[in-house]
């Protein structure tokens, strides 16, 4: 049998009265991109440092490789790391910072490192202490994308990344599977994971409440929809998809939409619509929505 790249038992954390992460049971594979998410402060940020060795678990176990986490140098030799919040050696350039960590880590392919340094636009020449935080980021991103780890645990790794260099993030993450190298990757940004995992785990406050494929994960999403109209209100009960109808004011409707747009939109159209407004829920919004009233 393949040994797990991630597995954790019953793994917990405590910070005094604070039971910040609560009996994790958790098994990411090889060449899987798995997708953590969760809002602030569900016990994201907990995992990893646990997954890293930066903290002892209070109960359980975490392995990487079939390797106890807490054993770090031995762990660490599977592994690359992009923190959320990337601090660089002040006095050092981003090409030495780049050498000195492809020197630490398990090897570096340098040409593929030169390729994501002009993908990301990262100027190398200038010293870290003169980063702007996405520049910082970048550093971490491209240290991390060229080593030959096989595992990249990414912690909100787009911190401060515009839309263009996200969209550089998510090609480099699906070439990273494309490789055979696993991908944990840590997000509150349920467009960023859908756009590259394949498989979810969601936390709320410190409990995994669930682990699905992203078809399953799409059903959660609930975009809000409010239409302006004059003549008759269009008729939207029964409609496949539409739920929590309201009246907005004498010549408006809102409405919260699942799946596909096709029967909404089919029923709308016998109005006159004026005026249509399509607002895509935050991930925080889905949880209170849908786990809100789940006790932990």
């Amino acid at each position: 049998m393949d040994v797990p790249v991630i597995h954790t038992e019953r793994l917990s954390k405590r910070y005094g009265r604070v039971l910040a992460l609560d009996a994790l049971d958790l098994t990411v594979g090889a060449g899987e991109v798995f997708g953590f998410l969760g809002p602030n402060g569900a016990g994201k940020s907990t995992t990893i440092r646990l997954l890293l060795g930066l903290a002892r678990p209070t109960a359980g176990l975490a392995r990487i490789f079939g390797t106890d986490a807490a054993d770090v140098v031995a762990a660490h030799r599977h592994l690359a790391h992009v923190p959320a919040d990337v601090a660089l050696w002040p006095t050092l350039t981003g090409a030495e910072s780049l050498e000195l960590l492809g020197r630490v880590g398990p090897g570096v392919d340098r040409a593929y490192r030169d390729e994501l340094v002009q993908r990301f636009a990262l100027d190398v020449s200038r010293p870290g202490r003169t980063y702007s935080t996405g520049n910082r980021q970048k550093v971490a991103l491209v240290a991390a994308f060229a080593t030959r780890a096989p595992l990249l645990v990414l912690d909100e790794p787009t911190s401060g990344l515009d839309p263009l260099m996200e969209r550089e993030f998510r090609h480099a993450v699906v070439a990273a599977r494309d490789r055979g190298q696993t991908v944990f990757l840590s997000s509150h940004l349920l467009g960023e994971v859908e756009a590259v995992c394949d498989r979810v785990g969601i936390l709320r406050a410190g409990r995994l409440v669930q682990i699905a494929e992203l078809t399953d994960l799409r059903r959660l999403r609930r975009t809000e929809v409010e239409a302006t109209f004059v003549g008759r209100r269009p008729d939207l009960l029964g409609v496949d998809g539409v739920d929590t109808i309201e009246a907005v004011g004498p010549n408006g409707i809102r409405f919260a939409l699942t799946g596909s747009p096709g029967p909404a939109l089919r029923a709308l159209a016998i109005a006159d619509v004026t005026n249509l407004v399509v607002r895509e829920p935050t991930l925080e919004e889905i949880f209170l929505d849908y786990y809100g009233e789940t006790t932990p």
